[in-house]
């Protein structure tokens, strides 16, 4: 999903447009018409879709014809940059408190889809109000022209171009008018911001007005996040997560899905939770795994199985823990993290894929060379600092980057 609050960039246009112009109306007769047709999508459908759409090249991530696709030198969605950043106060008070107030106006709904999906009220309150402001935020692009665009130019072609014939398929079936196929710059529709294939799985008819409408109906909105966190194994029961001291004889390189244990043990090694309150029972039981977005610079986490469902929502590691945080506010108070955001270097993405690309020289695996900090580029920095008698910080920096050129 791509959150409407991260902000829309402005991108250089490059100065081709009327040649690549009519090579996407080539594309789209000889190449996309075919398939459509065989999907069962009609002419009708088909050439009303696209009527009057063109290619928008100020779209980022586009490789143009010709060219080969790189690494941008700026990152331009705030869920990559400085973590600490995603967590302005401004955002966050923003959505924790409205998401109060729709708790109270929509108390009956929200006990009814957590009595049938098992997601708590403030998990899908929170998601509601980062991804578009409780439906208040508007849909500034047309969804046919973003995912032509992407599916003819996109590093991501065959991605948008399911997503594309999904679109289609909406419309074809009455889901949605053409008119109502609005959409983010990344082509996600409507109040849970959706694409067309999450729409079409998961979109529920909460209301029982015949349809799921996640434009203008907050039942359906909100039972469609909860229904959608279902299919990809949200667990009925459990927290998402809890923030921790973590020792210093803890490495942060043991961060990871893939490195989990149970609670206990994690609090066995003098992990223990901010507050003082000890781990619920249940969950202390059950299996948790480190997690450190801004590696030492920043607050540490125990977080369950829950805490990577929400990450489905959107890849991202702030964004996953920007929800339960939130969820956390929404259902108690304003209570901050305890952990402080450290200061960390201002690195363009350019530099942290150059500094990924000779981490795999020698052996890592940073989860490929993209220019985003995930967790395995995380603990991978932290392992290399450790064998060459550095702080462990698990995070990148200028002297990392310096040593990896």
């Amino acid at each position: 999903m791509a959150s409407l609050l991260v902000g829309l960039v402005a991108f250089a246009t490059p100065a081709s447009a009327a040649p690549i112009d009519d090579q996407f109306q080539a594309w789209l007769a000889k190449d996309l018409w075919p398939e459509a047709k065989a999907k069962g999508i009609s002419k009708a459908t088909f050439d009303a879709a696209f009527d009057g759409v063109s290619p928008n090249l100020k779209l980022p991530d586009l490789v143009l014809p010709g060219e080969k696709p790189k690494t941008p030198k700026k990152q331009h969605q705030a869920e990559f940059g400085s973590p600490g950043n995603y967590f302005a106060e401004k955002t966050l008070g923003t959505v924790t408190a409205g998401g109060r107030t729709r708790a109270g106006t929509n108390a009956k709904t929200l006990a009814a889809i957590e009595k049938r999906f098992g997601v708590p009220a403030g998990v899908v309150l929170a998601i509601w109000g980062r991804e578009s402001g409780f439906g208040a935020a508007k849909m500034p692009y047309d969804a046919f022209e973003v995912l032509g665009t992407k599916a003819f130019l996109a590093t991501r072609k065959d991605m948008f171009r399911k997503e594309l014939l999904a679109g289609l398929e909406m419309v074809e079936r009455g889901l949605v008018s053409r008119k109502a196929m609005r959409s983010s710059w990344a082509g996600a529709l409507g109040q849970p911001q959706f694409l067309p294939t999450s729409f079409l799985q998961h979109a529920v008819d909460f209301d029982g007005d015949g349809r799921a409408d996640v434009w203008n109906s907050t039942p359906d909105t909100l039972a469609s996040i909860a229904n959608y966190l279902v299919h990809y194994g949200w667990v009925k029961g459990r927290d998402w997560g809890f923030e921790v001291t973590l020792p210093d004889n803890v490495s942060c390189a043991l961060e990871g899905p893939d490195q989990g244990k149970k609670i206990a043990d994690w609090a066995a090694m003098g992990i223990t939770r901010v507050g003082g309150k000890p781990f619920p029972p249940n969950e202390a039981r059950a299996e948790g795994f480190l997690m450190m977005p801004a590696g030492r610079n920043g607050p540490a986490f125990i977080v369950t199985p829950n805490f990577y469902v929400l990450k489905e929502y959107n890849e991202s590691d702030v964004y996953a823990l920007f929800i339960g945080h939130g969820a956390d506010r929404i259902a108690s108070s304003d209570r901050r993290f305890a952990g402080s955001w450290g200061k960390v270097d201002g690195l363009y993405r350019s530099d942290i894929a150059s500094m990924q690309r000779g981490l795999e020289k020698l052996g890592y695996d940073v989860g490929g060379a993209d220019g985003l900090p995930g967790f395995k580029t995380r603990r991978s920095i932290g392992d290399w600092q450790a064998k060459n008698g550095r702080a462990a910080t698990c995070f990148p920096d200028k002297s990392v980057v310096e040593a990896m050129r």
